[in-house]
């Protein structure tokens, strides 16, 4: 007998069984409370998020412009003809409300999805973090098991009742806060943040002491390095159970000093929700205590499906999907390394980053419309071509800079001017800092095809921080 293969078929069993450990764990059963509560909680803050843009940015932001800033490869999508928006946002509504009480809720969970995606694909100038969050997290709910308890499915259905739910499915909802909380810290380490900008620029309006008799330069140092510390630290603070409950009462008082101190309406309370995710799977139905108790038969629920689990061929597919998803997540963030200069200038990889609140930028463009047959130049005023929302968003990004110019273009075209030229002039100043020119305003805008590559006529940015 040969000692060696003895050895190495231990050492293969050793790795299978190391394996088999991990992916039961990936699989094991959970309490499906914290699921449950998250249904219920989402479904609210978009019940709340789809009536405040229906009373009063449905008209303004999609229905009246008459251009849309499209996504790169997105230009097919537009907006409904007629009242269709106001139509879309009350069906979105609806569907709110029917994932609040678990009412078909895979159909109404992947509907709302489905249109709220469309929605933030709409125009490019209303990009926001929270809405692009929304659409990935309402995505991932389409797959968690929240709607097996505390429904209307569940007591229609008694066949799809349970207790439990996959850990994976809670785990990779809490995997991509921690992705947003990672980055967003992450983005914060650079020389603009360290010095305290763009954080300046907004208590510039204030004089004398704020919090607690500090004073505008104490104050402004210390949202800056304590966001910082705090956005790189929440993670492994709340996964660790003994600094659990510091860490999560931390991120509440966080979040609620931004509701307070930036305005902002929605963001932190989304956050709020989402990490509650972290704590104990089982801490709503503690919370309701005798109305949601632990009963015993959901323990032998749990005991018995970790006894009796045995890993399916379609396990290891979803192990490989999920996989790549947070494998596309991990990466999606960093593609701004690929490109040369300062993310916030460029405006390249900017988006989809987590790069939250890190700078103030204001720019003035004016651009000059050539026709090189008939020898006559025209400057024109982008309020002719956009809405008044639209121009300050565009005049600051130079991706959006181009494809105005490519609209103006086409207009041109129309009238008869085929070989027309757009040219721009772009002063921008970022968090503070001079104005300087943001394009190379020698360059034919209208002849510049879009792409996701590095856009050389952009300027480099040269001016220091004051």
């Amino acid at each position: 007998m040969n000692p060696n293969a003895s050895l190495t078929n231990t050492s293969e069993r050793s790795l299978v069984t190391r394996w088999e450990r991990i992916w039961r764990y990936f699989f094991q059963p959970i309490d499906i409370a914290s699921l449950v509560y998250f249904r219920i909680a989402f479904g609210a803050l978009m019940f709340w998020e789809v009536c405040y843009y229906h009373n009063r940015w449905v008209q303004r932001l999609w229905m009246d412009p008459e251009f849309h800033f499209t996504y790169y490869g997105f230009d097919w999508i537009r907006p409904w003809p007629g009242s269709g928006m106001y139509i879309h946002f009350l069906i979105l509504g609806g569907l709110a409300v029917f994932i609040i009480f678990g009412l078909w809720y895979r159909v109404s969970i992947s509907l709302f999805c489905l249109g709220f995606t469309y929605v933030f694909l709409l125009d490019q100038a209303h990009y926001r973090n929270h809405h692009y969050l929304i659409c990935l997290i309402s995505f991932l709910m389409i797959f968690a098991p929240a709607h097996r308890a505390f429904s209307v499915d569940a007591w229609h259905r008694p066949s799809i009742r349970s207790n439990t739910g996959p850990r994976w499915s809670l785990g990779l909802l809490i995997a991509q806060v921690s992705v947003v909380y990672f980055y967003s810290g992450l983005a914060k380490i650079n020389g603009d943040w360290l010095r305290g900008e763009p954080i300046w620029m907004f208590f510039s309006q204030f004089d004398g002491p704020l919090i607690g008799g500090l004073s505008n330069e104490w104050l402004v140092y210390l949202l800056s390095y304590g966001g910082l510390l705090f956005d790189l630290l929440v993670v492994p603070l709340l996964l660790w159970k003994k600094t659990r409950p510091f860490a999560f009462a931390v991120a509440v008082a966080f979040h609620l000093t931004n509701l307070w101190m930036l305005k902002f309406r929605f963001f932190p309370w989304l956050m709020i929700a989402v990490t509650a995710l972290y704590l104990s799977p089982d801490w709503p139905r503690r919370l309701i205590g005798r109305w949601w108790s632990v009963s015993k038969p959901m323990q032998q629920e749990m005991d018995s499906s970790e006894e009796n689990m045995i890993l399916q061929p379609r396990q290891r597919v979803v192990i490989a999907l999920v996989g790549i998803y947070l494998a596309v997540h991990l990466l999606v963030p960093l593609r701004h390394h690929l490109y040369p200069g300062n993310a916030s200038w460029t405006e390249e990889g900017h988006q989809f980053a987590w790069r939250l609140k890190l700078r103030a930028k204001v720019a003035d463009a004016k651009f000059l419309v050539m026709d090189p047959v008939r020898k006559r130049a025209l400057q024109i005023n982008p309020l002719d071509y956009l809405a008044d929302w639209q121009v300050p968003e565009m005049s600051s990004r130079p991706q959006l800079i181009r494809q105005f110019a490519h609209h103006v273009a086409s207009k041109y075209r129309k009238k008869g001017v085929e070989r027309v030229k757009v040219y721009a002039a772009v002063r921008a100043s970022l968090n503070g800092r001079k104005p300087q020119l943001l394009i190379d305003p020698k360059v034919n805008l209208a002849a510049q095809s879009r792409t996701l590559g590095h856009l050389p006529w952009i300027v480099p940015l040269t001016e220091p921080l004051p």
